[in-house]
């Protein structure tokens, strides 16, 4: 029987945040790829590893979490007083689909400084030494992200001194806004889609939980964690190995998103297990990370824990911190109660793996809260570029 070679695509294997991806240019797709459907998906499932029964992407570029199981495609955009059109997609690890009903906030630092190495931002535009601006077009949710990008000698870069808790290295801070983030687009039509701050999420067969419901940054369902049992320092291990426990977070999660108008059956959840995500908060505890650093009470306004894809995020994903810091700025909030209450713009927040500062500017126009804007620090690097190699029966 005759096999075809692999195809080679050019790629670059990116750490964003306290994520990473493989990114492409739309350009340097196979033709078939380079418009949405099932050969876009397929590709980015083999390019990842995907679906694997086995849940360790042995025969891929993913790294069977959801923090690593990510691929990114840019172009020069077709939005105006934007410089590239940002598309992102969350695959699956043990199932066949990609999920394209977000945005991976860690992924956007990436996003920012690949537009610039990929060629595709005017040179005019790119100083000798100093910070690059870049605006992003976020196709997934029609938002815009501004990233603040340093150069150095005309290059992007990588290297200095900022620490990203969740991140074992130090680089170069790069600064990301971004503007409008309420998902006001969905179908819930607001930023709190149900109309109220605090909810009462009834969660069929399990108890009715209060619950902040709100979609800025990316659509979220916050619950206390003394509410569902637990103190809000839990790190992964504590949560990601009691399979009854990650059942529980998803029947709480597809209870929001009932709520929220994002689905319209409980059945449809399972092909939009990127949205929404669920976290749970407290107010500020002492506690050990998973790196063994000890993190006081006094040093943090609350703490978050998130799942995502259905495990216990690492860290957390930067659309949450976006939730999270828009949340913090509304009082009355379960976020805002947690960390004290009363009006504020920035939160610094105690996630398994460290701390997090998030600033939100959030406003009440008519009756409706709105947010212009949410900003936080994050850091990138290229960790190989170059090409992946797919089998050409694949996709």
């Amino acid at each position: 029987m005759a096999h075809l070679p692999q195809v080679k695509i050019p790629a670059t294997y990116i750490r964003g945040g306290t994520s990473k991806g493989v990114f492409f240019r739309l350009q340097d797709l196979p033709e078939r790829c380079q418009v949405p459907g099932a050969a876009r998906d397929t590709l980015f499932m083999r390019v990842i590893g995907s679906p694997d029964p086995y849940s360790a992407h042995i025969d891929g570029m993913g790294g069977a979490t959801s923090s690593t199981s990510k691929c990114v495609i840019l172009s020069k955009s077709s939005q105006p007083e934007h410089d590239v059109d940002y598309l992102y997609g969350q695959v699956s690890i043990d199932k066949a689909f990609v999920d394209w009903s977000g945005n991976c906030g860690n992924l956007s630092t990436a996003a920012g400084a690949f537009a610039i190495h990929a060629g595709l931002i005017d040179p005019a535009r790119i100083p000798e030494n100093g910070t690059c601006v870049v605006r992003i077009w976020q196709a997934n949710i029609q938002k815009t992200i501004i990233a603040h990008v340093p150069v150095t000698d005309g290059q992007v870069q990588e290297t200095g001194d900022f620490e990203l808790d969740g991140v074992t290295f130090p680089a170069a801070e790069i600064v990301l806004e971004f503007l409008d983030p309420s998902d006001d687009g969905e179908e819930g039509g607001s930023m709190f889609p149900t109309g109220n701050l605090v909810d009462d999420l009834e969660v069929p067969g399990i108890d009715t939980f209060k619950a902040t419901m709100i979609t800025a940054g990316i659509p979220t369902v916050f619950v206390n964690a003394e509410d569902i049992g637990y103190r809000g320092t839990e790190l992964r291990e504590e949560i990601n190995g009691d399979p009854a426990q990650l059942a529980r977070f998803e029947q709480i999660r597809i209870a929001g998103a009932l709520r929220m108008g994002l689905i319209k059956t409980a059945e449809e959840a399972a092909t939009r297990q990127h949205t929404p995500k669920i976290a749970f908060v407290s107010p500020p505890k002492d506690y050990r990370t998973s790196s063994g650093k000890d993190v006081k009470a006094g040093e943090i306004d609350l703490l978050v824990r998130a799942l995502s894809m259905g495990k216990l995020h690492h860290a957390m994903m930067g659309t949450c911190a976006v939730a999270i810091g828009t949340a913090a700025a509304i009082p009355g909030t379960l976020v805002n109660l947690a960390a004290g209450g009363g009006e504020r713009e920035a939160v610094r927040f105690g996630h398994p793996s460290g701390t997090l500062r998030v600033g939100a500017q959030a406003k009440r126009v008519d009756g409706q809260w709105t947010v212009t804007k949410a900003v936080m620090s994050r850091s990138a690097r290229i960790l190989m570029e170059g090409w992946v190699r797919v089998p050409a029966e694949s996709f």
